[in-house]
């Protein structure tokens, strides 16, 4: 299920919209991850506790 976020990506140093999967983390919080548009590198926006 791929939607929509926004995010910061760190090498570009600007928030970008991607594309992104739901994950969850070890400790029980949600995170959209994903790839940024413009160059490739990992996109994580934390989204809360399930």
């Amino acid at each position: 299920m791929a939607d929509t976020y926004n995010g910061y990506c760190v090498k570009c140093k600007e928030k970008r919209d991607f594309e992104g999967d739901i994950a969850e983390t070890k400790t029980g919080m949600r995170m959209a991850k994903g790839k940024c548009p413009v160059c490739g590198t990992t996109v994580n926006r934390i989204l809360g506790k399930a």
